[in-house]
């Protein structure tokens, strides 16, 4: 990642943190950005997790990359997420790249940034940080929580932590542990940036260089995850590029080809490839049930939120099958729970794009929880 991290909001926390791997961090930063205006009463708070390749700018323009926001589609004014109405937290997650604690901070011992020195974090660490903001926000309880793929992990983390912080929650396709097949695929990501020779064992910082050619190859096999087959093949299928005809070469004869080293090439403009590597690490970690000695309706005994859990029919990287067992593992505990599968042949993604039945469960569920805390006659 090229770009200089300025002019963000930060929150130094100058509170101590001890991490699942047995360190201890302070004076660290959180990097996030806020949208819609905190009403008096703070009853209006909505907390969204961003996944594997965000950050916090949910919405509008991205002042670092100049693109819109990863969630534009569902947040903003009159949105499903209706910024005119609720206020609208997002954080850049530990080990991330846009500002919050991270392998691209300085490390007070050495004066030297991370690397690969820095501690290995898991999906509660990040949460456990997240927590503070709220602390400092002064908000008490949220309205919701939500995110999709490692947002979603994150909100049923949340929930787990913390059973009164939130009066409602909506995980969104993912699922309460990785399967084999994504730790697999997710090693294939880290072995393409460790294989890149400017990786240099995470010290490329000393070198001026970055693994841009490994950290491109671990995007384009983890995006090729993030569709369906229909989806690539209705908008891709076996079309050639320009000339019409094959080259005979190892260039870009296919359309699908060259979309993917495209978002390859525009993926290393502004992630860091260690980055990419401890956020994978923590998605692979990840095992609610585990944390409760394999009772995964455990982890929720306590939780006093309404839930909402979504999935995609043709996202085959978080299937409807693992979005279910959540649901039953919250229905084992008497939990308020309501599960939709939405019908979208976009795959994975289809949490970040405009599938209408998405933003329409979201705004109805979101207006029905706001008005059940602020005593409102249901419509």
């Amino acid at each position: 990642m090229n770009k200089e991290v300025k002019n963000i909001k930060k929150l130094i926390v100058n509170q101590s943190l001890e991490l699942d791997c047995g360190k201890i961090i302070k004076n660290f930063p959180i990097a996030y950005e806020t949208y819609g205006t905190l009403n008096k009463s703070k009853s209006n708070a909505i907390l969204a997790f961003h996944a594997l390749s965000g950050d916090q700018f949910v919405t509008n323009i991205n002042p670092i990359t100049k693109q819109e926001g990863w969630w534009a589609t569902a947040v903003g004014p009159g949105k499903a997420i209706d910024t005119n109405k609720y206020f609208v937290i997002c954080i850049n997650v530990l080990g991330g790249c846009m500002g919050s604690f991270g392998p691209k901070e300085i490390n007070p011992d050495t004066n030297e940034l991370f690397g690969t020195t820095f501690p290995v974090i898991t999906i509660r660490d990040m949460v456990k940080a997240q927590i503070y903001l709220l602390e400092y926000l002064g908000i008490d309880k949220l309205l919701s929580i939500t995110g999709g793929s490692m947002g979603g992990m994150q909100v049923l983390q949340f929930a787990s932590l913390y059973p009164n912080k939130a009066h409602s929650a909506i995980p969104i396709a993912c699922s309460a542990s990785h399967s084999a097949q994504n730790i697999a695929l997710n090693e294939l990501g880290r072995q393409a940036i460790m294989a890149d020779p400017t990786w240099n064992n995470g010290n490329y910082f000393k070198t001026n260089l970055s693994p841009d050619k490994g950290l491109a190859v671990a995007r384009m096999a983890a995006h090729i995850t993030y569709l369906s087959k229909k989806s690539l093949q209705e908008k891709f299928g076996r079309k050639l590029q320009d000339t019409g005809s094959l080259k005979f070469s190892f260039d870009a004869d296919f359309q699908i080809e060259s979309y993917l080293r495209h978002q390859g090439t525009k993926f290393v403009d502004r992630f860091d490839a260690n980055s990419y590597l401890y956020i994978t690490r923590a998605m692979d970690y990840f095992d609610l049930e585990k944390q409760f000695n394999g009772n995964l309706s455990s982890a929720f005994k306590n939780t006093k939120s309404k839930f909402c859990v979504i999935s995609f029919s043709s996202d085959w990287l978080y299937p409807t099958i693992e979005n279910k067992e959540i649901v039953m593992a919250l229905n084992a505990c008497g939990a308020n729970v309501g599960f939709v599968e939405i019908n979208s042949d976009k795959g994975h993604d289809s949490f970040l794009l405009n599938v209408p039945k998405l933003l329409k469960t979201l705004s109805e569920f979101l207006n029905s929880t706001y008005k059940e805390i602020n005593n409102e006659k249901r419509i």
